[in-house]
């Protein structure tokens, strides 16, 4: 028995940023709308009109306003990013059995088998109609036998339009398309393939694989198979279930507060610093405390994504001052990140965050190079005489 044919749906919320800023604010629908950070910032995320103007993410501001200068310029919504990434997650988990959040506005859905029940092509709009009802979000979607596949509909059927790629048409779909349309052509790609007189899909498709390995490495392989239609359709739940954890055990039982907090906030150092490693934000924080007589508790907040040990420890601190029960001594403290999702482009463009983001890794890559703590917050110096057992514990 052969088995069923793949149906992967690729959900993507249009603007997402400027989306929910529209949301909250409705004057701002249809004009040339920047989500950034000020004046000397650069710009996170444009509305549809902007793009008109040539403006795009990581363009510095005062470069997008002299291009449009009649621009908007708001992150009054900031906050509710988050709020509605959730919500649009929650509802497609109470729909479908098996989804990746690929990032804080981008899902995959595997929709294989339930065309024995309904179309999936009926359900995939369905949903994304649902979505939009809910939340007041924009969402395009595209369906396909292969993840990349579905991606590359997807980015066709914008802004807020569906597209189904039907199975044996890929190569009518994917043929006629433009090489730079393939997920990973950045322009150096591109203009190395032009040069050799590959500029479209269809041309990669009729290039020998060995050709296209000599200019190209592996990645030329890779580009091959996708001419043709070659793709994954392997759906990772592991975003959901993963966390990275630390925990320290003390040699001796301690109820001092700055003690405490000083051991904290290393913890939070140190668990910031493995959630960038694998290049991801964290959406949710969980502080442990194991007192002198064994008893455990545990306290987890939702927060704004991040991978910044600034508005980790803020959170962390919170946590703790709800969670520990004063004159009680401690024997061990935790900290798990959790609700992992990949760090993307505009989530790390907000205010300073990019400098900062930058900054500690940085920070991590001295530490990874010369040693642990060899660079550190001056708040947590006193911890590096050994009086503490470390151990560490990378959950997935």
């Amino acid at each position: 028995m052969s088995a069923p044919l793949s149906h992967i749906a690729h959900l993507d919320l249009d603007s997402f940023f400027v989306s929910v800023e529209i949301i909250h604010n409705p004057s701002l629908k249809g004009k040339p709308v920047i989500v950034g950070g000020g004046d000397r910032g650069v710009v996170a995320a444009c509305s549809y009109e902007a793009r008109k103007f040539g403006i795009h993410s990581a363009m510095p501001i005062k470069q997008a306003l002299q291009r449009c200068p009649q621009a908007i310029i708001t992150n009054a919504s900031r906050k509710q990013y988050s709020h509605y990434s959730r919500w649009v997650t929650d509802l497609i988990a109470a729909k479908v059995p098996l989804f990746e959040k690929a990032s804080i506005d981008e899902f995959y859905i595997d929709l294989t088998g339930m065309d024995r029940f309904f179309g999936v092509a009926a359900f995939a709009q369905s949903l994304r109609q649902h979505i939009t009802e809910k939340t007041g979000l924009p969402i395009s979607c595209g369906l396909a036998t292969s993840r990349y596949i579905a991606k590359m509909a997807t980015n066709e059927a914008k802004p807020n339009g569906f597209l189904m790629v039907p199975p044996g048409k890929e190569k009518e779909f994917l043929w006629p398309l433009p090489i730079d349309k393939i997920n990973g052509v950045g322009q150096q790609t591109a203009a190395l393939l032009k040069s050799k007189g590959l500029y479209y899909i269809e041309d990669l498709a009729k290039t020998p694989v060995e050709l296209l390995v000599s200019y190209l490495g592996k990645w030329g392989e890779s580009l091959w198979e996708k001419a043709h239609g070659i793709g994954s359709t392997a759906i990772s739940t592991e975003w959901e279930q993963k966390s990275v954890s630390h925990e320290k055990t003390f040699d001796e039982d301690s109820q001092d507060l700055s003690f405490l907090l000083q051991q904290l906030l290393q913890l939070v150092e140190e668990t910031a610093a493995a959630v960038r490693a694998e290049e991801k934000m964290s959406g949710c924080l969980t502080v442990k405390i194991k007192y002198q007589d064994f008893e455990v508790n545990s306290k987890q907040g939702t927060l704004d994504y991040t991978a910044l040990d600034d508005v980790l420890a803020e959170k962390a601190k919170q946590l703790f001052a709800e969670l520990y029960q004063a004159g009680r001594k401690v024997r061990l403290l935790g900290v798990r990140c959790s609700q992992l999702v990949p760090i993307t482009l505009q989530m790390s463009l907000f205010d300073q965050a990019a400098e900062k983001l930058q900054l500690y890794q940085a920070v991590d890559h001295l530490n990874n190079r010369f040693g642990k703590h060899t660079l550190t917050k001056a708040g947590i110096l006193p911890l590096q005489e050994d009086k503490t057992a470390t151990g560490k514990t990378p959950n997935k």
